[in-house]
């Protein structure tokens, strides 16, 4: 025989308001009588709130564990191109910091994407406007995702073709000069470096052409997941790359240096310490012991005297080591190259990346789509005209 509860009682046992209720009601879950005792209240099936009341709380664990899932334990994603090894980061089982030593970004590319061609990042498209940075590449990009065609039903060869004409575009928008020979070299030549130095940026590029699944590389599989063009995917990416905690974090590191220089290592040293601001570019989650991708680049010049102080003095009263961050920031100071050649060079490395990310992605069926967990008002929903509870 069922057994029969009050609205007060059925309220608590489901964590709702009246209106809820009567919403369950109308929907048909739960079964309503009235009440024996008193004509103008109604009684509600024990039985049918209880398994309503189960069923909510197996949703919440599926809500936790959907919460988790996305900003605890972090997403989860198969892929091969990178992984982090004993405090190292390695792209498809290589040493990214050994690649560094030797290989160009064009090699690089051809490991990450698995070409079967010679990469190439060749440009004979002239910039809209005369001023490189990243205004010039971002609109370059949102013209071509404006106009691009989806990645579905196209061979590989054709859009690792498409995968190098975008990379070729972005270094260019940059200030890398139009031309054939190895990106490193055109960057050079279109800010007016020596060979020597190309070798510091091709270094800096291969140590920063993936890092596993950042936000860039997410949002870039996302939008690969629905079928977007390659130059939609790249420019999902690359905005996001383009944060002040992400891939423009260089940016605040130069600020840091500024201040350095203006005003001495000692003063700001003494001002973050004092305040607990934090300092940008030192430490990293992933490198407890130390990010090695700075290790390596930081070895291969000296940074401005008091530049070299600061990160020396930071480290010995802070315990934290200096990212890639800072000896990209710390790169930029010593050649004096372009203000945004920091950005310009991390965008133009991670485009091979992210469109490595976007590649693999097509691998999967399924569109890439997170729930939302709502926390708003308690929806009030309109109640059927005629319904007397």
């Amino acid at each position: 025989m069922a057994s029969w509860i009050s609205m007060d009682e059925a309220c608590r046992l489901l964590g709702v308001r009246p209106q809820t209720v009567y919403a369950y009601v109308s929907r048909g879950k739960l079964e309503v009588a009235p009440d024996p005792a008193d004509s103008r209240r109604s009684l509600y099936r024990a039985e049918d709130v209880a398994g309503l009341a189960k069923r909510k709380q197996a949703g919440r664990k599926h809500e936790t564990l959907a919460a988790n899932t996305l900003f605890g334990a972090e997403p989860s994603v198969p892929t091969a191109l990178c992984a982090f090894v004993r405090g190292r980061p390695y792209y498809r089982g290589q040493d990214a910091v050994g690649l560094a030593r030797s290989a160009s970004l064009e090699e690089v590319a051809r490991l990450l994407w698995a070409a079967e061609q010679t990469v190439e990042f060749s440009c004979a498209t002239p910039l809209r406007t005369r001023t490189p940075g990243r205004e010039a590449a971002f609109t370059a990009l949102a013209s071509l995702a404006a106009t691009g065609h989806s990645t579905r039903g196209r061979l590989t060869r054709v859009l690792h073709a498409e995968c190098q004409d975008l990379v070729g575009r972005v270094a260019h928008a940059f200030g890398a000069r139009q031309g054939s020979e190895p990106l490193h070299l055109r960057f050079a030549q279109g800010w007016k470096q020596t060979t020597e130095v190309a070798e510091l940026l091709r270094t800096a590029m291969v140590l920063l052409v993936d890092h596993e699944l950042t936000s860039s590389a997410f949002v870039a599989r996302i939008a690969a997941s629905t079928g977007a063009s390659l130059p939609a995917c790249l420019l999902a990416g690359l905005t996001t790359l383009s944060g002040p905690l992400h891939g423009d974090a260089s940016g605040r590191v130069q600020a840091l240096f500024s201040e350095v220089e203006r005003l001495g290592e000692d003063q700001v040293l003494a001002h973050y310490l004092s305040t607990g601001l934090p300092l940008a570019g030192f430490g990293h989650h992933l490198y407890p012991d130390g990010d090695p991708r700075a290790a390596a680049l930081l070895a291969l010049f000296e940074p401005p005297d008091a530049i070299a102080r600061f990160v020396r003095k930071v480290t010995e009263q802070t315990g934290m080591q200096p990212n890639i961050d800072v000896a990209l920031a710390a790169l930029v100071a010593h050649h004096r190259l372009p203000a945004d050649a920091a950005f310009g060079l991390f965008a133009t490395a991670r485009s091979v990346g992210l469109l490595a990310h976007g590649l693999e992605q097509l691998g999967e069926t399924q569109v890439i789509r997170p729930r939302g967990r709502y926390v708003g008002p308690v929806p009030e929903p309109e109640m059927p005209q005629g319904f007397r509870p």
